[in-house]
C-alpha cells in the first residue's frame, strides 16, 4: 500500500477526531454508514448556535463578520413630522448685539456709585411706568454699569426687554443675574417668559416652575399652567422616538449577529470542503 496515501488518510482520521462535525457533511453519507455497520457511535452534529458567537478565542474570527452598517441618524422628518404643538405667541429670535453689561469683575462700587445707580433704577421704574420703554432701558443700562453687581437690576432690565419682544437679550440678562444670585426668583420668571416667546417650551416650565418654587407669583404661575403641558407632550414624544429608536437599535444589532454567523458558516463550510476533497479521494482509493 502507498505510503503516501496511508499517511493522508491518518490525517484525515486525526481531522475527524478533533472536527467530528465533518462526518456530516451529505458527501459523508458512505462513510457513515460503513462506521455504523461497523458498530461505531458517530456523535450528533453540534447545533449551532450553542457555539460561542465570538468575543474569545475559540469564536468566530473577526475578520469573517459582515461589515458594521452605518448607524441611523438620531432625527428624521417623518419622526418630528408627527409632532404638532401650538405656536400662538412664539415670535422670531431677536439678533441684536449683545447688551452693555458692566464691569462686573473689574470694578470697585463706591458707595456714591449705588447710590447715583439707585436714583437711575427708580427713574427707569418711572419710564416704564410711563410707557417709554427705550428711556427706561437706557436708564437701567446706565444703573448697571454704575452697580454691575445687583442681579435685580438685570432682571428689571430683562422685563423691558420682554416687553420689546426681544427674548435673547433678556436671556443674557437673567443669565448674568442667576450668576449673581441663584436664589432670586425675578430672573428665572423673566426667563422663562423669553423661552416661552421663543417656543423653547421645555426651558420656559423649568424655569417659570423655578421662580414660583423661589417665590410664588401668580403672573409666572399662569404662564407655566400655559408652558407646561406642551413642554409635556414633547418630553412624552422624545421618550416614545427613543424607544422606538432604541427597537430599531436592537434590531439591526441582530440582523447584523445574523449575516456575521452565516458568513461565518459560509467560510468554515469552504475551509472545510478545501480539506476534505482531497483527503475524501485519498479514503476512496484506499477503500477500493
Amino acid at each position: 500500500m502507498d505510503a503516501r496515501k496511508v499517511s493522508e488518510l491518518k490525517g484525515f482520521v486525526q481531522m475527524c477526531g478533533t472536527n467530528p462535525e465533518v462526518l456530516h457533511l451529505p458527501e459523508m453519507g458512505f462513510l457513515r454508514t460503513w462506521m455504523e455497520s461497523m458498530g461505531a457511535t458517530i456523535p450528533p452534529p453540534p447545533k449551532t448556535r450553542d457555539r460561542c458567537q465570538g468575543g474569545c478565542p475559540c469564536g468566530p474570527p473577526p475578520t469573517s463578520a459582515a461589515e458594521p452598517e452605518p448607524e441611523p441618524p438620531l432625527r428624521s422628518e417623518s419622526e418630528e413630522s408627527d409632532l404638532e404643538i401650538d405656536q400662538e405667541g412664539v415670535i422670531e429670535p431677536d439678533t441684536d448685539e449683545p447688551q452693555e453689561m458692566g464691569e462686573f469683575d473689574n470694578i470697585e462700587v463706591t458707595e456714591e456709585m449705588m447710590d447715583q445707580a439707585n436714583e437711575k433704577k427708580i427713574a427707569a421704574i418711572d419710564a416704564l411706568g410711563e410707557g417709554d420703554l427705550q428711556k427706561a432701558l437706557d436708564l437701567f443700562t446706565e444703573a448697571i454699569k454704575l452697580n454691575p453687581c445687583v442681579a435685580i437690576m438685570y432682571a428689571k432690565r430683562a422685563s423691558v426687554f420682554i416687553q420689546m419682544k426681544k427674548p435673547n437679550a433678556a436671556i443674557r440678562d437673567c443669565d448674568r443675574a442667576i450668576s449673581i444670585n441663584p436664589d432670586s426668583a425675578q430672573p428665572y420668571k423673566w426667563r422663562g417668559k423669553a423661552h416661552r416667546l421663543l417656543g423653547h417650551w421645555e426651558d420656559a416650565a423649568k424655569d417659570l416652575a423655578t421662580a414660583c418654587k423661589l417665590d410664588y407669583d401668580e403672573d409666572a404661575s399662569a404662564m407655566l399652567k400655559e408652558v407646561q403641558p406642551k413642554a409635556n407632550k414633547i418630553m412624552e414624544h422624545r421618550r416614545k422616538y427613543e424607544r422606538k429608536k432604541e427597537e430599531k437599535d436592537i434590531q439591526e444589532r441582530q440582523e447584523r449577529v445574523k449575516k456575521a454567523r452565516e458568513e461565518h458558516a459560509r467560510v468554515q463550510r469552504v475551509l472545510l470542503d478545501s480539506q476534505v476533497e482531497p483527503l475524501l479521494a485519498c479514503l476512496v482509493w484506499v477503500i477500493s
